[in-house]
């Protein structure tokens, strides 16, 4: 499984409530709170991204409260990958449960640009740089993972075996 796309690029400690501000949690469509994605630090996100595209940010991605809101509005808006220094431990379980694909990679959170473009291949964890053609290492995820996420979460994943055994 692979993603390439443009990089937004975002500091340390993103909250939950700048990824989705908390004044939009009264829709529990997953499409409308897409729309607020990131409005209180990048008010062009939503309206410059695309399928593919990638976040990359800085230490403790994700922290502040649990909601499960900031991964989901994060994937459906289409972005492929968030690419972190480190995540929030609350924000990484999150994202593997709703299928949103994370990695953590010091050098490549530390070393890649807005605008850049990059590719990502999950099932060894290689991280290019498309624009420099620099490459990085993250630790890839157990198979196991890499299955949630492919089925798009934990629950479809669930099912899906349900259905085959």
């Amino acid at each position: 499984m692979n993603t390439q796309g443009k990089v937004f690029k975002y500091p340390d400690n993103v909250d939950t409530d700048v990824i989705i501000p908390a004044r939009y949690l009264n829709t529990p469509d997953a499409k409308e709170l897409a729309l607020h994605c990131m409005e209180d630090i990048d008010a062009e996100f939503v309206k410059r991204v695309q399928t593919g595209d990638v976040m990359v940010a800085g230490w403790n991605f994700g922290c502040g409260s649990s909601r499960e809101h900031a991964p989901l509005v994060i994937k459906t808006c289409g972005t492929g990958c968030v690419i972190a220094k480190s995540f929030a431990r609350i924000f990484y379980r999150n994202a593997i449960n709703i299928g949103l694909p994370i990695l953590e990679c010091e050098e490549a959170a530390e070393e890649i640009r807005g605008g850049d473009a990059v590719k990502v291949d999950f099932d060894t964890g290689v991280i290019t740089n498309v624009t420099t053609g620099k490459t990085y290492q993250a630790q890839p995820f157990p198979l196991f993972i890499q299955n949630i996420i492919q089925c798009g979460g934990l629950l479809k994943s669930l099912k899906e075996g349900e259905n085959n055994g």
